[in-house]
């Protein structure tokens, strides 16, 4: 299966093409980034350019590039097992055109090493990771740490060290003592909480409505801020699923009155902010 994009190549070229002063990052829906240095280092997380799986799960947004349009890149990051964070046709075609290594924990490493006969991508350039370890790439610093994240089999968060900030993402996971651990030993400049309703979605076999709650509502993504004690809110997700979208606008009445996060960012697809 290809992709298709909606947008053509700008947004890929965007990316190539930007000479960032520190560390950038580029919304790419969903729970989707590439992220970019001074120095030319290039990591996507999540990246999913699929429409989901209609009617049970109906893309809301734009597929905003192709991967085979992604000019460079150096590594490749899974938060998780599920088709939105590890996904063939988005990311295969990622590692078999730039130089970028697969990184992902065992229920997502386990899916990339069934690309190598599907897609022809290198299994040496996939590995598996645990929560504890750190990957230098580049000029960033990964630190992979715990996520609670119930619907996943293997979640992991990771913790992006720049010499002009710290990037966090927690892949879908939700508020938990691991959120209270990260915040106590990281001095956290953004945030990435994935944020959206609840809704009733056809169930997976049986394709009834069932009622469904993928992601942190409101006051959870208030108090997954809090205890990442991060200057800056960043929510996704919400935009991406029919049923389950929200208004991430809302989360301001919500956090205003905690000390963290001391700002509330709010990106669309496709745009651009710093670190």
């Amino acid at each position: 299966m290809s992709v298709h994009s909606d947008w053509g190549d700008w947004l890929p070229t965007a990316v190539a093409e930007a000479d960032p002063d520190g560390l950038d990052l580029w919304y790419l829906g969903c729970n989707g980034f590439a992220l970019k240095t001074s120095d030319e280092t290039t990591v996507f997380i999540d990246p999913y350019l699929g429409i989901g799986d209609p009617p049970r799960t109906v893309r809301m947004i734009p597929i905003p590039f192709a991967p085979e349009d992604v000019r460079s890149a150096d590594a490749l990051l899974a938060t998780h097992e599920h088709t939105d964070h590890t996904h063939g046709p988005s990311q295969a075609p990622i590692l078999t055109g730039t130089d970028a290594e697969f990184f992902g924990p065992s229920a997502s490493a386990e899916i990339a090493r069934a690309w190598t006969n599907e897609y022809g991508v290198d299994a040496d350039g996939i590995s598996e990771i645990v929560e504890g370890d750190t990957l230098e790439i580049g000029s960033l610093t990964v630190h992979v740490e715990p996520a609670h994240d119930p619907d996943a089999d293997h979640p992991v968060s990771y913790v992006v060290e720049h010499d002009s900030g710290t990037f966090f993402h927690g892949g879908d996971a939700r508020p938990s003592e691991a959120f209270e651990d990260i915040g106590s030993r990281y001095d956290i400049d953004l945030a990435v909480v994935a944020f959206g309703s609840s809704g009733m979605i056809p169930d997976k076999q049986t394709r009834e409505p069932t009622y469904t709650k993928w992601y942190a509502d409101e006051n959870m993504a208030a108090e997954a801020a809090n205890q990442l004690r991060t200057d800056r809110l960043l929510p996704t997700h919400w935009d991406m699923w029919k049923g389950l979208t929200a208004d991430p606008s809302a989360l301001r009445d919500h956090v205003r009155s905690f000390e963290h996060p001391r700002t509330l960012e709010v990106l669309e697809i496709g745009d651009r902010t710093s670190v």
